[in-house]
């Protein structure tokens, strides 16, 4: 802010504020101050000045007094003695008798850009550029060696020279001059430079003796104690973030004590690198000096970064109470018997009502969402991807009806790509209780690839205000809505043929597939109720059919991922239609072959796109390399003085340049086939579970166990891919609830999740998985996973018998992936489970 002000604090009680004649002078200078020395900047006078350093300029005072009949009547004046206009934004300063001047103080600034500027006291010297600068770091001079140390941004610390400044070429010149080619002008060189590999927030040279001074380091993690010549003397590593430093004295021979302050308002204080005292501050600090006050030594003053000044020592008032002496009395047993059962008493009643507050059973926040049963008048879609194909959107509405007063709630809406959202981030400011607020958005389908679920969820997150936690503790709120099929599907012409079929068998008579699907029925095969065909945006087809004699429905596609939408449509509208007809004992089920092979084809499509990826990108950081190799090469020829002939760099730097633009576009491509990859590969899981389902009649909870092993990601990644996860993950299950012996259990599985070289391992785990639940294997939850169950096979049952290669992969190259704090066991099976049925031993 430009203020000034000098102090001269006084000792006060306990209890006592600051007193105004504390404060001898306060001046504002306008200008913002970045720092403040205290040395002989005039000439003819050794008297000590004052020099304040603004961004553009320089400023040397003196501070005169007029003594008063009384203290507080004493009257002290800021006078300026001259400035410094400067060329270039400053950053920081430092002072000393450079070069060994006597008598009198030079003042050299470090600008933002690297340059370092000696001024004379009344004139300017000379500037410099210090060599590779990029931002500027702390700046001190040692007298000792008459040099000047810095951190430069390649996180080294560096000493240059003064006479190597003085003599060096000036940063001001920008042409040569015949003096200069001559051989006047030097390179500025560094005289020694050590790496610390951090940042430093300061720098402070000590000498308590005249035969060596230290160089100390503070950085963002570490401090550091260095000789002249820039050998390590010894180092620290901090255990917080430190903000300001001072090594203060020496209190025995060859160790320097030094004040840390941290992050943490505390001050510890160190002799070398032990620590020897630490203190608890009221604030962080940013400075901190030792000095002598009314003759009180060894005063610790602290600067917060709010201006908070503070003069304190280590060490306790003395105390003089004494306590009086206790007169010895009998104690009474009924009375204490008495006050410990009303103790014990009130500790069962905190017990049974809690620590925490119990949740209200009415939430603050509700919240809702409506689907529109037409499509939007005009479509939001745009820029779409799709063909041909007028892409419609539908508009979905939120509501949300607050209890309570919430200062900032945020909403977000997900839904599965390639759906896409017009807006999917909303704020809202529930300054009164019983708010409604609502807001609409339209989602469209934007690729011509069908999404993996046509559910979408909206998330609310909202901190509420609690008496232990006045910021508020986060809660969240969700809904979930599901999009109809027509915004991705259109009616189509059945196909009689497919290369993929799944029949789904139902305990009731079937229902004619217009009633079912009533936006999808062809007017003009008004005959055909049993057939129904559907074409997704983008091109692919699905056919229904339902048997006329028996009570079973075909699915039939070109492509295996699209029948999961079609086969999990059908589900769910029959439950829907048998709950209005008041059937409540509707099941379906699945009793032929899991189509592990069609489902294999995808993973391996997904993996070789992986594959693929990590060699696109692998040559990319290759060509990458060599196109700045070849930059350096050419920056060189064009730098030498003497001209010499390109030898076809040019050409070289064209042709990688423009290889380094294919494999850009390739790896982006890349990137595009292997999330419309993914997405299919989801569609084909979620049609795996749902066929595992109905086929061993799995109930929701076991359906959920397997959703978390063939579903753990919603983003496929090169450092984290679906293979190696689900891989794990079924690695887990194997080893616990569907192992068949104690050994199994006691395998220990590496923790650490790499790309496979193949999907054999997987493809093999995947078939034992289905192998173990045809034989009666069944996933349930429990708080005792620990104890080793053994599988008991129906009678007249017989296992499968599984090959030592497949037993030797389960072993040894299993990976344990389990993000559920709940554990997965194996329960007896029930007697009417069948052997698994299509799945090759």
């Amino acid at each position: 802010m430009g203020y000034l002000r000098i102090f001269n604090p006084h000792p006060v009680k306990t209890g006592d504020g600051a007193q105004a004649e504390d404060l001898l002078l306060e001046v504002h200078l306008r200008d913002p101050i970045l720092q403040v020395e205290v040395g002989k900047f005039v000439s003819g006078t050794e008297m000590l000045h004052l020099a304040v350093l603004h961004s553009r300029k320089l400023c040397v005072y003196s501070v005169s007094g007029t003594l008063g009949n009384v203290e507080h009547g004493n009257q002290y004046q800021l006078k300026l003695m001259y400035e410094h206009n400067l060329q270039r934004t400053a950053c920081n300063m430092t002072y000393g008798s450079f070069g060994g001047v006597k008598g009198r103080d030079l003042i050299c600034i470090q600008s933002m850009d690297g340059m370092l500027m000696v001024f004379e006291q009344e004139s300017y010297a000379f500037g410099r550029f210090l060599p590779g600068s990029l931002l500027p770091g702390p700046l001190a001079y040692s007298s000792r060696t008459d040099s000047f140390i810095t951190v430069s941004s390649c996180r080294q610390v560096e000493s240059y020279k003064y006479q190597v400044l003085a003599f060096a070429t000036d940063a001001d010149k920008r042409q040569e001059t015949e003096q200069q080619k001559l051989g006047s002008g030097k390179r500025l060189v560094v005289d020694w430079a050590l790496n610390i590999g951090e940042q430093a927030l300061d720098i402070c040279i000590v000498s308590f003796n005249q035969s060596a001074s230290s160089v100390f380091v503070l950085g963002e993690r570490n401090f550091f104690c260095l000789k002249d010549n820039g050998q390590i003397r010894f180092m620290k590593k901090l255990d917080c973030s430190p903000s300001c430093f001072l090594p203060y004295c020496s209190v025995s021979e060859g160790t320097i004590n030094t004040l840390i302050g941290n992050h943490k308002n505390m001050l510890h204080v160190y002799q070398d690198v032990t620590l020897k005292w630490a203190t608890q501050l009221p604030h962080i600090p940013v400075a901190v000096r030792v000095g002598c006050f009314q003759d009180l030594k060894g005063v610790i003053v602290t600067l917060s970064d709010d201006g908070r000044l503070q003069c304190s020592y280590l060490g306790t008032d003395p105390s003089l109470f004494q306590a009086p002496k206790v007169e010895s009395r009998e104690l009474n047993y009924d009375e204490l018997d008495v006050e410990l059962k009303e103790l014990q008493r009130i500790i069962k009643v905190v017990k049974s009502q809690g620590i925490w507050p119990m949740p209200e059973k009415e939430d603050d926040l509700k919240v809702y969402a409506m689907v529109s049963s037409n499509f939007d008048p005009v479509s939001q879609a745009t820029d779409v991807e799709i063909g041909t194909d007028v892409v419609p959107s539908i508009t979905v509405q939120v509501t949300l009806q607050n209890r309570i007063v919430l200062p900032k709630v945020k909403l977000s809406i997900y839904v599965q790509p390639p759906l896409v959202l017009t807006c999917d981030q909303f704020t809202f400011e529930f300054l009164a209780p019983e708010m409604i607020s609502t807001v609409s958005f339209s989602v469209y389908l934007k690729r011509s690839y069908t999404p993996s679920d046509l559910e979408g969820n909206a998330v609310v997150s909202y901190s509420k205000p609690t008496d232990r936690n006045p910021d508020g503790t986060p809660r969240v709120v969700q809904c979930k809505f599901r999009l109809p099929l027509k915004l991705i599907c259109l009616p189509g012409q059945p196909s009689k043929t497919a290369n993929h079929k799944l029949t789904i068998d139902t305990n009731q008579s079937p229902v004619s597939l217009p009633s079912l699907f009533p936006g999808f029925a062809n007017q003009s095969d008004d005959d055909q109720i049993n057939v129904m065909g559907f074409r997704f945006l983008g091109g692919s087809r699905v056919t229904l059919l339902a048997s006329k004699t028996s009570q079973r429905y075909r699915i039939q596609s070109e492509q295996f991922e699209d029948l999961w939408l079609i086969t999990n449509e059908l589900i769910l509208r029959l439950q829907k239609y048998f709950e209005k007809q008041g059937i409540k004992d509707f099941a379906s089920s699945f009793s032929g072959s899991i189509p592990l092979q069609e489902y294999f084809e995808l993973i391996d499509h997904h993996f070789e796109l992986r594959i693929n990826g990590e060699k696109l990108e692998e040559l990319l950081s290759e060509r990458a390399v060599q196109f700045r190799a070849i930059q350096r090469r050419l920056l060189t020829r064009f730098k030498d003085k003497t001209p010499a002939p390109l030898q076809h760099l040019d050409v070289l730097l064209d042709g990688t340049y423009k290889q380094v633009i294919a494999l850009a576009d390739a790896v982006e491509e890349n990137q595009g086939n292997l999330f419309q990859a993914f997405t299919k590969l989801k569609s084909a899981t979620h049609l795996m579970i749902l066929l595992i389902g109905l086929w061993q009649k799995l109930s929701a909870d076991q359906i959920a166990i397997l959703e978390a092993a063939f579903l753990p990601l919603q983003e496929d990644m090169q450092e984290l891919g679906w293979e190696e996860t689900v891989d794990a993950a079924i690695s887990h299950l194997l080893k616990t609830c569907l192992s068949k012996s104690s050994k199994e259990q006691a395998l220990n599985l590496n923790s650490q999740l790499n790309i496979p070289k193949d999907t054999s391992r997987l493809k093999k785990h995947i078939t034992l998985l289905c192998d173990r639940l045809a034989k009666g294997g069944r996933l349930c939850l429990s708080n005792d996973a620990a104890a080793p169950q053994t599988m008991v096979m129906p009678g007249g049952c017989t296992p499968i018998p599984e090959s030592d290669l497949e037993e030797r992969s389960v072993e040894q190259n299993s990976t344990e992936l389990f993000t559920n704090h709940r554990h997965l066991i194996a329960e007896t099976p029930v007697p009417e489970v069948s052997a698994l049925q299509g799945v090759s031993e």
